[in-house]
């Protein structure tokens, strides 16, 4: 699907990025615009971009509603340059951030119990349509116009460009260790799979306090998991023996994965009353098998990034306990290389774009 208007000129404020033009993915400069900053809107000026996996679906339509063309990017963060009349939180010179989402309708149930995530008309920070009927443009860009209140301060202990992949791979993971209580010392908490997700579930998880296992189909990754990401023990996930000399120890699990796996062996490890919690996204359904969760009152669950207060207090959590992803900083012309070796999952373990300093209009 193609925007309708001429997106240079759609908006008052010229803007400048790296767009898709089609599902071939490849990402070029890209003119074209933000809204004046309204009474209530927040102007920054774009300094870091993290690169999510969605990012890699959506420029490439591999989930059929992407609208070209596309600017992606929803872990953005930068420093304030202007704010409108009525904002409160933000003043010129912060250093702020940008998630998944820019706006949701601020009035369902949902959105008064800070979960706008679940809001079912909240619009995404690119690819959407927003309520003027513009399309949203993302963090692969020069600059950002968006509502206060989905905006979060950056504490100055977090240096911008780690913060960058928490606005989403941070949230994904931090949300469901906190609400389905598996934030406090003592518990054995599993970690699937060790890309960007996992790496940021072992590393929180370890924060509040926890025993972790990582599960991984690679057994290359024990020593990374293990001596520099802080993990207690390690299973192959195809090794029978592994996995049948840890049944029932775990309390909870955090599946990453977002290929199509097997949830029995998962199931296997928890403890009566464990969690299984997806964040992972495969793209066709998983088998789900119901006698072994009635085997021990076992829950399986899903759970989709966080509402803007939860996202405050987990980068407000980050700053104070030292949370940081493990990212390769890279420049914005090096983007569709880095979109390649996403593919083959050759990053430890972020993509973050140096925005600041690489994107130029010559460029």
């Amino acid at each position: 699907m193609a925007a309708t208007q001429v997106p240079e000129f759609e908006h008052p404020k010229k803007a400048f990025g790296w767009a898709a033009r089609d599902p071939s993915g490849h990402l070029s400069p890209f003119h074209f615009s933000r809204r004046e900053t309204g009474d209530k809107d927040v102007a920054f000026k774009v300094l870091y971009c993290g690169i999510c996996h969605s990012d890699l679906h959506m420029v490439k339509n591999e989930w059929g509603f992407s609208i070209y063309p596309m600017v992606p990017g929803h872990e953005v963060v930068g420093v304030v340059t202007q704010v409108g009349s009525k904002v409160q939180k933000y003043k010129i010179g912060d250093r702020v951030g940008v998630g998944c989402l820019v706006q949701s309708c601020r009035t369902c149930q949902d959105c008064s119990d800070n979960l706008e995530n679940y809001c079912s008309s909240y619009t995404l920070t690119y690819g959407a349509k927003s309520s003027d009927g513009t399309i949203t443009y993302g963090g692969y860009s020069d600059s950002m116009v968006v509502d206060e209140h989905f905006v979060v301060r950056i504490p100055n202990e977090l240096p911008l460009d780690a913060a960058a992949p928490l606005l989403c791979a941070g949230i994904t993971v931090y949300s469901p260790l906190r609400y389905f209580g598996l934030d406090k010392p003592g518990l054995h908490v599993g970690v699937v799979g060790l890309g960007g997700l996992g790496h940021m579930a072992v590393k929180f998880a370890k924060a509040f306090g926890a025993k972790v296992t990582v599960i991984s189909t690679s057994p290359n990754k024990k020593q990374e998991a293990m001596q520099h990401l802080g993990a207690d023990s390690f299973l192959i996930s195809r090794d029978q023996d592994q996995m049948q000399a840890a049944k029932e120890t775990l309390d909870g699990i955090i599946d990453t994965v977002s290929a199509v796996h097997s949830l029995v062996p998962l199931i296997g490890l928890l403890k009566s009353h464990g969690k299984l919690v997806m964040v992972g996204a495969p793209e066709k359904p998983l088998e789900l098998p119901i006698i072994p969760l009635l085997m021990g009152r076992k829950l399986i669950a899903g759970s989709g990034i966080g509402g803007l207060k939860e996202t405050q207090e987990m980068i407000d959590f980050a700053a104070e306990h030292n949370v940081k992803p493990d990212i390769e900083l890279i420049p914005i012309d090096y983007v569709n290389e880095a979109m390649e070796r996403l593919i083959k999952a050759d990053v430890k373990y972020r993509f973050v774009i140096d925005i600041g300093n690489t994107l130029k209009q010559s460029s």
